[in-house]
């Protein structure tokens, strides 16, 4: 295992940024981290990297304790923040290079020409970081994170402001680094995640609201409400249709009816047995397909 944490908090004065944490990432994962503005995504990934220290809890890297004394595990994380610190007078090569004596590398330049050609960089290799686009800025800010070949890649908003299509070209660059390492990608923008990862975890006020494979979470299987469509040739009542064991709600649109029940238990097959008793015709019965910005939003607004 990659990454665990176990019952983080972290407190900003009277403010709990991180509330009783605990998640897992196994290695080789590619994990969205999602929440919204304040949620506590970069105070979780500063934790992680060795940037802050936790008020309660424990974090594991790679299977080790980490404690205040215990830096040596640093080595295995490469870190892209939200704003990524540049110094927009040095080369491209120069500052890589420094970055990598940071660490101690041997082969400097090797390693860094290694990380030019990964990162897409050898078109504008021999220019200065302040001539470079902000995408062409973010792929300097993964070649820096990625110098010392971490086992774990540490992304905070790594799209942000970039056009179409850098974002794109960023995005398949993320793919192909996460076929080695682990990779958690912290965004506030579902599009992203939903593009990129294969599993998502949802924080909201300090809590995490939701963990699991992008295709579960949409499905509905973590405990959100669930919505199926239903169609009858016949006439329904609202109250016979509240009568069967799992409905909530029911409204009609037009011919359909649009029925939600408070967990995710699929409710289809009670409905086509109320069908089936009262010799009713079902011409639809559908579970209504959910969107990581639905699943995101019933979530978060339920913590407000």
């Amino acid at each position: 295992m990659s990454i665990q944490t176990s019952n983080i908090s972290k407190l900003f004065g009277k403010q709990r940024a991180l509330d009783q944490v605990s998640i897992s990432v196994n290695n080789g994962e590619l994990v969205g981290f999602l929440g919204p503005n304040g949620a506590g995504k970069s105070t979780l990934m500063k934790i992680i990297t060795g940037f802050l220290r936790p008020d309660e809890g424990e974090l594991f890297v790679n299977g080790k304790k980490i404690t205040s004394d215990n830096l040596e595990y640093k080595k295995d994380i490469g870190y892209l923040p939200e704003h990524n610190p540049l110094y927009p007078d040095l080369y491209i090569k120069e500052y890589l290079e420094i970055s990598a004596g940071f660490y101690g590398l041997k082969n400097v330049k090797k390693r860094v020409a290694e990380m030019v050609e990964l990162t897409g960089l050898g078109i504008e290799q021999h220019k200065k970081i302040r001539a470079l686009s902000k995408g062409y800025r973010q792929r300097v800010g993964l070649a820096q994170a990625l110098i010392h070949d971490p086992s774990i890649l540490i992304l905070d908003e790594p799209t942000t402001g970039l056009d179409p299509n850098q974002l794109e070209e960023i995005r398949k660059l993320i793919r192909e680094i996460s076929r080695e390492k682990t990779v958690i990608l912290s965004s506030h923008i579902m599009q992203e995640v939903e593009a990129v990862c294969n599993r998502v975890i949802i924080i909201n006020r300090g809590k995490i609201v939701a963990d699991g494979g992008i295709a579960e979470v949409k499905s509905g299987n973590l405990g959100q409400k669930q919505v199926v469509f239903a169609e009858f040739k016949e006439s329904v009542s609202k109250e016979q249709l509240l009568a069967i064991g799992g409905i909530d709600s029911a409204s009609l649109s037009g011919n359909i009816w649009e029925l939600e029940a408070a967990t995710a238990v699929d409710i289809r097959p009670a409905v086509y047995s109320f069908a089936i008793e009262n010799k009713l015709i079902l011409l639809t019965l559908v579970q209504k397909q959910q969107n990581l910005e639905n699943v995101f939003h019933q979530l978060t607004q339920q913590q407000n």
